[in-house]
């Protein structure tokens, strides 16, 4: 590993904090540079570093600003593992929060609710889920009021037939070693959890679109 990363500094924070509420564009703008040296750079030497720690990791990018206020108020990042299969990163005053899982489902749709249906590979994704939530993650997504068209409202995983997209995510805290490289250690750990599911959302719910 380069050791890019040496941590978020606590000056950081005091950035973040300036940005709260609703400030206008061009308060925003007289922080541009700080917030750029202070809180982007490090979350681009962080996943520079988990990169290098694991190439599967390495197909990045980091936010820059937006003329939205959110991405000036956190700092957030994704990791492309498939088409529509991402992980990602938000830094902000909470602190770290990793997430990972398939966000764009369209004609991956059809795929995903037929594997999830699919006893062999349904009853893996539930095992995947599950230990998820025993590791305190949040599973979420987009979720239909009722089990799709197609499938009987009694299917044993009617759940998460009802999701239009899936994901799993939680806050890794705030604590001191955020302002050290220890911080590319959690996210690697966080990105280790998630990886079950990456794959299997991999596997069951990415069609291939070759242009013929």
């Amino acid at each position: 590993m380069s050791g890019r990363f040496n941590g978020w500094p606590e000056q950081a924070f005091d950035v973040l904090l300036k940005l709260e509420g609703d400030p206008p564009a061009a308060f925003r703008e007289t922080l541009r540079k700080e917030r750029e040296q202070l809180v982007r750079r490090p979350m681009i030497a962080l996943l520079q570093d988990v990169a290098d720690a694991d190439a599967t990791y390495d197909d990045f990018s980091v936010w820059g600003f937006r003329i939205m206020l959110w991405p000036w108020q956190r700092q957030a990042a994704r990791v492309l593992i498939e088409r529509g299969v991402e992980l990602g990163v938000i830094f902000d005053l909470d602190g770290l929060h990793v997430h990972g899982g398939g966000w764009y489902f369209g004609p991956e749709r059809e795929a995903f609710r037929a594997a999830v249906a699919d006893d062999t590979s349904g009853s893996a994704l539930v095992t995947i889920v599950e230990a998820l939530r025993t590791r305190g993650y949040d599973i979420t997504g987009d979720v239909m009021k009722r089990v799709p068209r197609g499938y009987p409202a009694d299917h044993p995983r009617a759940d998460l037939l009802r999701h239009r997209t899936l994901s799993a995510g939680r806050p890794l805290g705030c604590d001191g070693w955020l302002h050290t490289p220890e911080a590319v250690d959690h996210v690697l750990a966080a990105f280790e959890d998630l990886r079950p599911l990456m794959s299997w959302l991999a596997d069951h719910a990415v069609v291939d679109s070759d242009v013929t």
